[in-house]
């Protein structure tokens, strides 16, 4: 699976503080009045193994036509990350099975709509194969339509909803 003027390489747990960059970039973007995330880094802390494996997708600094023509493309250096994808671990509460689980996809905007986060979606669902898991769960936000209407072409389904009531004090 390639996709044109990009690279994608498997990540490592060096790579702890880059990741932490691309899960706050990810909730910036969906709530930008929020003003810190620091405690994302807690989250990553915590799941980011060896066990939960990481793909990085590298702009190679030119575009491919849809005709094979190469030309220079945005300007972002090479071997620098623009996406990514971050796997894990779930246990399907119904069934109790352990099955994979998408902690984090992301593609920086102006990378968007070239067929990365298709690719790295196809990536997570063999890392599921290759480990026997049955199915494949993800969280995502409702005010993202746009990764709401990948993965529903993609074929994933809404098994529950998470609903969260404000308290005021």
């Amino acid at each position: 699976m390639t996709i044109p003027g990009y690279s994608i390489r498997q990540g490592s747990t060096l790579e702890r503080s880059q990741l932490v960059k691309f899960i706050q970039r990810t909730y910036q973007e969906l709530f930008p009045e929020q003003k810190d995330f620091a405690h994302l880094a807690t989250t990553v802390e915590q799941y980011f193994s060896k066990d939960t494996p990481l793909w990085w997708v590298d702009f190679l600094g030119e575009e491919v036509t849809t005709d094979g023509e190469v030309k220079q493309g945005i300007n972002n250096s090479p071997s620098s990350p623009v996406a990514c994808l971050w796997m894990g671990n779930a246990i399907d509460q119904i069934k109790g099975d352990r099955h994979a689980h998408i902690f984090l996809l992301y593609v920086a905007p102006e990378h968007r709509r070239r067929g990365i986060a298709r690719t790295l979606m196809q990536y997570a669902e063999n890392w599921a194969k290759q480990r026997g898991d049955q199915q494949i769960g993800l969280q995502v936000f409702q005010s993202n339509p746009v990764a709401l209407t990948l993965y529903n072409q993609l074929g994933y389904q809404t098994q529950s909803l998470w609903m969260i009531k404000p308290i005021s004090h």
